[in-house]
This record gives C-alpha cells, structure tokens and sequence, in this order.
C-alpha cells in the first residue's frame, strides 16, 4: 500500500484533467443538442465527489488487503508485461459481467439506475453513480484480486485506464465516421456506449462493454440499434430526479 500511495494522486490528477478536456470538446463540437444544463453536470459531479472519498476511505483500502493476502499460485511466465496484458484482459472481462450483473440483477440495477437515470450523456456521466454500487463493486473485486493474485499496481493502471475509456465513451464529442467506425471494433465509443443508455429497455440491456467492445460480440450481447443525434437518453418509463432523490433511490420501496 506504502509504495502504491504516490501513484494515486497522479491517477486522480490525470482522470480530471481528461474529464475538464471532454466537458469543454462536449461543447465544442457536440454530436447531439446539449440538456440539462450546468446543474446536471453539478449534480454529476457531487455524486463522483462522494465516490472519490469513497475510494479513498474504503475502496482503496480493500484493494490493498487483497492484494496483500492474495493466492499466490501464478506460475512464472504469468508475470512482467506479459502478466499484465492477460490481467487487464481478465478485468476487463470481468467488468463486463460484472456491468451485465447489474442489468440482470434486481438489487444491483436499484443502485446501477442512479447512472441510467441522467437524461443526457457527456464527460461527466462518466462518473455519476451511486456509492453503494461503487461499494459492492469493491467487494467483488476484493474477491477476483484474491483468487487471482491480481498485482494492486495493476489495479491502479486498469481503474485508471477504465476512466479514461468511460469519459471518452459517455462524451457528447462529435467523431468523424472514418475515425470512430474503425475504433468501435477495438474499443468501445460512443456510438456504441450511448445505444447502451438509450431509453428503450433492450438497447439498455446491451453493450456491456467497458474497454475492449469484443466482449458483446463474443457473448451475444450487441444491440444491432445505430446511435442517433435525437436518441432519447435515460431510462424508459423513468425521470431523472434531483441529487437527494438520486441518493436516496435504491432504497425506495424496501420494507413495503
């Protein structure tokens, strides 16, 4: 943990500075007509300021207990760069499952549609979720870096990397076709990640993908839907609410 702890400024200094650049290309040169306006964009932000302390507090810490007590029954070759590319690619398939997870599972989509709920897509929906998702995603982590003896160092760089694929691939930016349609069959864009939040149920459940877009192709879960300027964003049959109602939104209902 002692020797990890000055990277973790740096992630967080690189992750904002990504983030301001997309806010300001959002608007530059906009794919679709910009809603919401600055208070979306503020209540976007107080929702990753609570998760940044989040991480800071507990998310980091648990990474760094399993990594400590991890199983370490790699053989040799399953390490230096090489380990490190098959450790990302295992990540991220297991983010995609994980993100599919809380599509499929009732208790996990309470809190995964705080995210779903934001009206419109740019920089900062990147970053808008809901601490209680941000803390079951730790415990399973936690696990999958315990059974696999997944480097902490490691973590960092594909936590890092997974911010920056997910400001790029929620941004409002406009891409041209030449450039963007060779790009979607390596990594996920935005005109694959907004389908994903389009308001229509099937499209939602579809287009896991968080790095690498392979994954949907691999386990059948591409939407065929093309992404439009006038798409309606959200989730369908549901309004965005305000930032308490967001807070408050996986437990509405419970005990009833």
């Amino acid at each position: 943990m002692e020797n990890l702890a000055w990277l973790l400024p740096y992630k967080g200094i690189a992750v904002l500075a990504v983030l301001a650049v997309f806010l300001v290309l959002d608007r530059v040169v906009p794919a679709a007509r910009v809603i919401g306006g600055a208070w979306r964009v503020v209540k976007n932000l107080s929702l990753a300021g609570i998760n940044a302390l989040m991480s800071w507090a507990i998310v980091v810490p648990v990474s760094a207990l399993a990594a400590a007590h991890a199983l370490y029954w790699r053989p040799e070759w399953w390490s230096g760069g090489l380990g490190l590319v098959i450790d990302l690619l295992i990540l991220d398939c297991w983010i995609y499952w994980w993100h599919r997870a809380n599509h499929e599972v009732q208790a996990l989509w309470r809190f995964h549609e705080v995210h779903h709920l934001d009206e419109f897509l740019d920089a900062s929906s990147a970053l808008r979720f809901h601490f209680g998702e941000v803390f079951l995603s730790s415990l399973v982590r936690a696990l999958v870096i315990f059974l696999l003896g997944v480097p902490l160092t490691t973590i960092v760089i594909f936590e890092t990397l997974l911010a920056f694929a997910a400001i790029f691939h929620h941004s409002n930016v406009k891409l041209p076709g030449w450039l963007e349609r060779p790009l979607s069959h390596v990594i996920v864009t935005p005109s694959i990640h907004w389908v994903h939040h389009h308001a229509i149920r099937r499209d939602t459940d579809s287009n896991y993908s968080a790095l690498l877009s392979v994954w949907d192709r691999i386990f059948a879960s591409r939407s065929k839907t093309m992404r439009t300027p006038e798409m309606p964003i959200g989730v369908e049959g549901r309004k965005d609410r305000a930032f308490s109602g967001l807070v408050k939104r996986p437990f509405d209902g419970f005990g009833r």
